[in-house]
């Protein structure tokens, strides 16, 4: 029966009645919900794939079967998109030139449903390099907006729509002779279209080109605000949004258009903030941080804080979707519960040179996206709430105190509500402007932090976590205060709430305590009992999500604490359930990203604390290095066959062994020794992501403080082929790793073997930053050459020289005085390349003129 797919394509193509009727069972098996079915789909789409007319019934079946349902039709033209995202190049030109013509002739069905799809499939073929090959593609589609019939007139701007949104910067192209000349004045007509759905789709059009300023819509912009203002009052929601979304767009690109009239955007804006519909509401939201990054904010907004502030504060409750999705009126715990696997967002490892920043609760709401903390995925997208409090957020720090004569008076009624939701909105109004107004803040926080603090017990788990954010938020001004009046009951209390019943308040806690510990640093030590007996109770109380923000407490801790986490009965405390967490997480699982990070910190704090602990470590991390390097490696030779490994198993790894090599100090040297640690670094620092070189150099420095002989007495630095950047990123440890070299190369007495390896590595150095050795080879240069005058010639000793030169092109007065050894050291040279041999000669030139 497969044969019936092999009939050639011709231009009346009809379907073969068998052929349809196994492509509508094969669409009906689709929509069913049992796996074995659909893995069989799966196999018969598969062996369907090979027929080049299968998509000529995938087009009719979306197109032309007006007999089937709706969704059968759609599910239809999904399946043929899809077929055109991956084998669009080997569909016959018969077939493609089908597909175009039947997409074209039918974007006016009556369904919206189909249109939409049939819109969904013209930018597919689109975004295949088929604008430039669908000539008329454009034409027609502009043309069709002309239609008297409303459905082809819909879907033509719908597939428009999605084109620009797909296409937008080829579409401002003269690959394309820049068709939005004639594009967007053809669009702004249609802003005054009797239908909305049409006024909408205009609208979203021409937005797609703000941002990128668009020649074609800078030539058209004072047409285009004035369309938009003559839209303002319109009743259409979808409108509305549109308008306040290209007004948003506006204001970052062309505020010099919009100035004149901003009196009156700014009172517009303020009503769509409050806009009954909350997709209107969030998009003028926007507006107001926007207008908080311009240069013109506090003159543009002064006058207009007094209606601003409060509708700000209000849009900072809780919606009641919100209340229901989160649970906030059923009182349960819910941290016996395991996590589902889609509450657990990716995490990415961030590398120990970079300062982590601690949110907690509400993530400085909105801030940063990776510290939100929502329970439901359907409040982790920005929402009106967010969005408002972002607002204030930088409004505060635009405004500073003067905004406190606005909010001061709600915030009492706020914060001392009946009404849950009222009084949690009101915590978090004072956590948003902690930042900006600090300092006039400050005569209210003794009266308001007991009461914050009292929150923190409140039997609504929505007002203990948002009292969790807000308390850190203050962290700072807490611990300025005598540590009995605010920040030992503070402590207190967070810890309490990290072992919630509730997982929302645990994690909010966590976070919260985490900022409190690097505020507080050593003014936790008389503590640290009491708090590790929390942090370690909660490793058998939380389930997945929260550990992993259980690890980061634990290593903020021991770096706000340092060497005082090392004593025996904190050390008992502790490394039990990190080891245990340890050795039950295999290679590849990613929750060994926050636990070597944690580790990391605890290994600097705790020194020869950690020794017991430290060989099945550090041999752990090597091998993540090796096993890393190693699919790098086979994906580099065969990508088709490997995966591309994930480096950052590696960068956490470099970075633990640094945690090791910083608190070991010298005991490190014989887990190095034994080990092929110093070559995969070398490996690492000329790999081609910045992550790991960084770490890479960052760990050579620890170990150059740590057990420098082994630096030297490694295979020497693998820096003579290193690209250039190698150069940029090795700056920062050249001083400390030559002030040893030098050290060395002039030491009495030293073996001849550690010698060459040290003149070595200082001409390997030489080459790769000659700029930052080259003022020292005054102190080198004489043992330097009597080192590496009697060494055979060879590879090492050739990068050694051409670095050498390179320093003397620099630095040549350095090496006046002891010109005659540099003379020897080269006549030991018996074949050298010919470009290091030019080398020579241009040294012995420049010697001649000094």
């Amino acid at each position: 029966s497969a044969c019936v797919f092999l009939r050639l394509c011709r231009m009346e193509w009809q379907p073969d009645e068998q052929g349809l009727q196994q492509v509508l069972q094969l669409l009906k098996d689709s929509q069913s919900p049992d796996t074995a079915t659909q893995r069989a789909v799966q196999e018969k789409l598969e062996q369907l794939n090979q027929f080049p007319d299968f998509n000529n019934y995938l087009i009719f079946v979306l197109t032309s079967l007006k007999s089937e349902d709706e969704p059968t039709r759609s599910l239809s033209g999904l399946i043929l998109k899809n077929n055109v995202k991956a084998h669009y190049q080997n569909f016959p030109p018969l077939v493609a030139d089908f597909i175009k013509r039947e997409c074209l002739n039918n974007i006016g069905d009556p369904s919206p449903l189909i249109r939409a799809t049939i819109g969904i499939l013209i930018t597919t073929i689109a975004s295949k390099g088929e604008l430039q090959t669908w000539p008329e593609l454009l034409p027609q589609l502009c043309n069709l907006l002309n239609s008297e019939d409303y459905n082809t007139c819909e879907g033509s701007f719908g597939a428009l729509q999605k084109i620009c949104e797909d296409s937008s910067e080829l579409l401002d192209s003269d690959a394309l002779n820049r068709p939005l000349n004639i594009m967007i004045p053809k669009f702004l007509q249609f802003f005054k279209h009797c239908s909305p759905k049409i006024r909408s789709h205009a609208i979203a059009c021409v937005n797609q080109f703000i941002i990128s300023r668009a020649q074609a819509l800078m030539d058209n912009i004072d047409t285009f605000i004035e369309s938009l203002f003559a839209l303002a009052g319109d009743e259409d929601c979808e409108v509305r949004k549109n308008v306040c979304r290209a007004l948003v767009m506006l204001l970052e690109v062309r505020i010099d258009r919009l100035i004149p009239h901003m009196h009156s955007i700014i009172q517009y804006m303020l009503q769509r903030t409050q806009d009954p519909d909350e997709n209107v509401s969030l998009e003028a939201c926007e507006f107001w941080l926007t207008l908080a990054e311009q240069p013109i904010c506090k003159e543009a907004l002064s006058g207009h804080l007094v209606q601003l502030i409060p509708i700000l504060v209000n849009g900072m409750k809780y919606s009641e979707i919100d209340i229901i999705l989160l649970k906030g009126d059923v009182e349960e715990e819910d941290d016996t519960v395991p996590d589902s696997e889609q509450d657990i967002k990716p995490r990415f490892h961030k590398s120990r040179t970079v300062t982590l920043q601690h949110e907690g609760g509400e993530g400085e709401e909105g801030e940063d996206d990776e510290d939100e903390d929502d329970d439901d995925d359907t409040l982790s997208d920005w929402n009106l709430r967010k969005c408002s409090a972002a607002a204030l957020d930088v409004l505060a720090n635009v405004f500073r105190d003067d905004l406190l004569p606005h909010l001061l008076p709600l915030l009492k009624g706020l914060l001392f509500h009946p009404d849950w939701v009222v009084k949690e909105s009101g915590i978090l109004v004072l956590g948003a402007i902690a930042e900006g107004c600090m300092q006039g803040m400050v005569p209210y926080l003794p009266e308001l932090m007991p009461h914050l603090i009292q929150c923190l017990c409140d039997k609504k788990a929505l007002v203990r976590s948002i009292a969790c954010w807000t308390l850190s938020r203050y962290a700072h001004w807490v611990v300025g205060q005598p540590p009995d009046s605010h920040l030992k009951p503070l402590m207190t209390e967070l810890l309490k709430r990290i072992l919630d019943g509730n997982k929302r308040v645990q994690e909010a806690a966590c976070s919260a305590f985490a900022t409190l510990e690097e505020e507080a640093c050593t003014e936790l030590v008389p503590y640290l009992s009491f708090i590790l007996d929390t942090l370690v109770f909660a490793f058998g109380k939380y389930q997945h999500k929260n550990l992993l923000i259980l690890y980061d407490a634990i290593g903020t801790l021991a770096d706000s604490v340092g060497h005082h986490l090392n004593q025996p009965e904190y050390i008992e405390k502790l490394m039990p359930p990190l080891i245990a967490k340890w050795n039950e997480l295999k290679d590849e699982d990613k929750d060994l990203f926050p636990l070597l990070e944690c580790l990391s910190s605890v290994a600097t704090a705790l020194q020869n604390g950690f020794l017991p602990y430290c060989e099945p470590v550090y041999q752990r991390c090597v091998t993540l290095v090796q096993k890393t390097l190693a699919q790098a490696m086979m994906y580099s030779q065969q990508p088709e066959q490997y995966e591309a490994p994930d480096k950052d198993f590696m960068i956490v790894a470099l970075d633990l062994l640094s945690g090791l090599a910083e608190g070991l100090g010298a005991h490190v040297d014989q887990l190095v020794a034994r080990s092929n640690v110093m070559t995969l670094l070398f490996q690492c620092m000329q790999d081609t992501m910045p992550e790991v070189r960084q770490s890479s150099f960052a760990l050579l420095g620890d170990l150059t403080k740590a057990c420098f002989p082994h630096i030297c007495l490694s295979p020497p630095l693998g820096l003579s082929v290193s690209p250039p950047w190698v150069c940029v990123e090795m700056q920062p440890y050249v001083s400390m790793v030559l002030n040893q070299l030098v050290e060395i190369i002039n030491r009495p007495n030293t073996p001849k073997t550690l010698l060459e390896n040290t003149a070595i590595t200082i001409g390997r150095l030489g080459y790769v930053c000659p700029q930052e050795v080259a003022p020292m080879l005054q102190q080198f240069i004489r043992p330097w050459c009597t080192s590496l005058r009697n060494i055979r010639d060879n590879e090492e000793k050739d990068s050694a020289f051409r670095g050498i030169c390179m320093m003397i092109g620099v630095n040549p007065g350095g090496v006046v005085q002891d010109f005659i050894f540099f003379c020897d050291a080269v006549a030991s040279w018996v074949t050298p390349k010919d470009d290091l041999r030019d080398m020579f000669y241009k040294v012995r030139w420049r010697e001649s003129y000094i």
